[in-house]
């Protein structure tokens, strides 16, 4: 495929990306504006982002295996207009209940978006040239999620939390627009034949497995009870029947004989891990950055913009040394930095200043950096077309799996080594005399996650 072909398509996949992650970050900020306008709790507003997230996590294995039949470009660009309906339905939303519904549409179309976007760089890019062009990608991530909180902070403060769901809008019009022309006429036509039986009994054991996960996840506190081991056993006959299902299909919409080769486990497994790892630190930071340092909300959101920042800078040399020297250096070099940063975040103190933080997370950053495009173009590299969108599907999966996973433990481990530390006390009831137990919640929690991060730095560095 020509060049003068390739950068418009590379273009078209990177606006979606920054689309879907702009979007993330804007609802974020947004979210206690919302509370306030349907005067939520909590623990019912956090669903504004927990079901886009569930929902993306669901579904991204089987909008992967579907694009292989209709064709990457068309589910692309029908991600990109269900995202767009989500959008407005999201803007127009009278209730607690249509914001819900909207913001599932919403995931359905990102989720499409998730899933085919790095399967078409396959498609377009030879081997030789793909780590470079999945680090360009990781600069459109990165835009997003630095964009995505400044945007919200503007409009917000000139006018409603709707507003945030209306300025992606012209982009995406444009985006499905103009892909008509540069993706569905350009790229080859799809590579399952219509004809074939799709693996609808494959793809409803997926899903329940996934939710079954998520919901059990939401369930686990620092001791595991016996309705959850109960729900973790269904869970594994779950599992045990979803293999055995995919083993009989003539077209399994997760193949396993590919999960049994190991540098394609080794892949999936760690990028899972890494994204834990990553979680585990922008979820607890904040609190750190508020309880601890007493930053307002403003100078929290600059700090935190210190891992996507080196995200920008460093993504597409590590996507250009891959094409070089390939994965296995860079992925444990870059999971060996992350756990490095975790264990320089482990001994925040009372007296670290907001410098030292960001210069932290940046080197978190640049360890994410370093092994996110090498891994990925390490597994779509090796896989024929047939494979390719679903091996996407596959990675943002494992990915979203593990910010889930990441988050919960975070959460979980800190409420717990918090009120160990304090004799008892919530974090809702912290106050200034409760700064040493905090800061020791901290350190145990960051290093267990550190621990995490070394795991998947040693079976990094075991693939082939």
């Amino acid at each position: 495929m020509k060049e003068t072909v390739r950068w418009p398509i590379l273009l078209m996949v990177m606006a979606g990306v920054f689309l879907s992650t702009m979007d993330s970050g804007m609802v974020n900020v947004a979210l206690p504006t919302i509370m306030r306008s349907f005067n939520l709790s909590l623990g019912n507003a956090k669903f504004v982002v927990t079901l886009f997230l569930g929902t993306v996590t669901v579904s991204l294995v089987f909008w992967g295996r579907l694009s292989d039949r209709v064709g990457k470009g068309r589910m692309y660009l029908l991600g990109v207009l269900v995202f767009s309906i989500g959008s407005a339905s999201c803007s127009l939303a009278s209730n607690y209940e249509g914001l819900l519904i909207s913001r599932v549409i919403q995931a359905l179309g990102a989720s499409m978006m998730m899933s085919t976007g790095p399967a078409i760089i396959k498609t377009v890019y030879a081997t030789d040239h793909l780590g470079r062009s999945l680090g360009l990608v990781g600069i459109a991530t990165a835009c997003g999620l630095l964009s995505g909180p400044y945007v919200s902070g503007i409009l917000l403060s000139h006018y409603s939390w709707r507003a945030i769901f209306i300025v992606t809008l012209p982009v995406s019009a444009f985006v499905f627009l103009s892909g008509w022309f540069v993706l569905v006429k350009q790229l080859p036509p799809a590579i399952i034949p219509d004809s074939s039986r799709f693996d609808w009994l494959g793809s409803c054991c997926w899903v329940v497995m996934v939710a079954l996960y998520l919901f059990v996840l939401q369930r686990i506190d620092a001791f595991v009870s016996f309705s959850t081991l109960l729900l973790f056993l269904f869970l594994a006959v779950v599992f045990y029947v979803f293999v055995r299902v995919e083993k009989t299909s003539a077209n399994p919409i997760l193949p396993v004989r590919l999960l049994e080769k190991k540098f394609y486990w080794v892949a999936v497994l760690t990028a899972a891990l890494s994204f834990a790892v990553l979680f585990c630190v922008l979820v607890l930071i904040p609190f750190y950055l508020d309880y601890i340092l007493h930053m307002p909300v403003v100078e929290v959101g600059t700090v935190m913009m210190a891992v996507p920042a080196t995200l920008i800078i460093l993504s597409p040399l590590s996507g250009s040394l891959y094409d070089r020297i390939g994965a296995r250096f860079l992925t444990t070099t870059g999971l060996g930095v992350s756990v490095l940063a975790l264990m320089s975040l482990a001994f925040l103190s009372i007296e670290s200043t907001p410098f030292e933080v960001a210069l932290k997370l940046a080197l978190l950053g640049a360890g994410q950096s370093v092994f996110l495009s090498p891994n990925s173009a390490s597994v779509l590299s090796r896989v024929g077309e047939k494979y390719a969108g679903i091996t996407a599907g596959i990675l943002a999966t494992a990915r979203n799996l593990g910010m889930v996973s990441g988050a919960t433990l975070a959460a979980g481990l800190f409420a717990w080594f918090f009120s160990y530390y304090s004799g008892g006390t919530t974090l809702e009831e912290y106050t200034v005399v409760h700064q040493t137990s905090f800061i020791l919640a901290l350190k145990s929690t960051f290093l267990i996650a550190a621990s995490i991060g070394f795991c998947g730095s040693v079976l990094s560095a075991l693939r082939a």
